[in-house]
């Protein structure tokens, strides 16, 4: 057998409410690290090239944020939607599409997605170094599933989204599907 594939370590810089703060801006920087955020729990996560993107705005959040319900009834404890983008960015994206189940993880650094392996340019958009379209569903800590989009490159002229959504998810949780690349491209220390 194997030995479990394990999320790298990584920092992420966040923003958290916080009522001490007077103003209109009562929120303090927060580093939380991959143990913070996946030790102890279930979670699916999933990541996408950027924030206010079409397929992200339309489809990729917001149907992972309608399935939160059943993802829970599948003993999921959180959602997380990760994109290399700063935590302000993050922030107003969440706001404006009013989504009120996903845990928004700025990896603005690409840190943690630069060790998954998923980091590509995306210099033919403008964008810089971006993730690549995946999800993977993590046990504490150990990544059981991961759902990765094809054609894996820098500067892909497409941007595919047919296995990282939400209804392939799900599906895997109920056991009903068992596409999808079982371990990350490489991790780097």
């Amino acid at each position: 057998m194997s030995n479990p594939t394990h999320v790298p370590d990584a920092t992420f810089q966040t923003r958290v409410r916080d009522e001490s703060i007077a103003g209109d801006n009562p929120f303090r920087w927060q580093e939380l690290t991959s143990k913070d955020i996946f030790g102890g729990k279930k979670v699916v996560l999933f990541a996408l090239p950027g924030a206010f993107t079409p397929t992200c705005s339309s489809n990729h959040l917001p149907r992972y944020d309608e399935l939160f319900d059943e993802f829970k009834s599948h003993g999921v404890d959180q959602i997380i939607c990760l994109s290399v983008n700063d935590a302000f960015v993050m922030f107003q994206w969440s706001k404006h599409l009013g989504t009120k189940n996903i845990f928004m993880l700025p990896d603005g650094n690409g840190e943690f997605t630069r060790k998954m392996g998923m980091l590509v340019e995306k210099s033919n958009l403008g964008f810089g170094m971006r993730s690549w379209r995946y999800s993977m569903l993590v046990n504490n800590m150990v990544i059981e599933k991961i759902f990765v989009e094809p054609n894996f490159a820098d500067n892909c002229p497409t941007d595919p989204f047919q296995s990282s959504d939400a209804d392939t998810m799900i599906a895997h949780l109920k056991g009903g599907t068992s596409s999808g690349i079982a371990k990350p491209h490489a991790f780097v220390g």
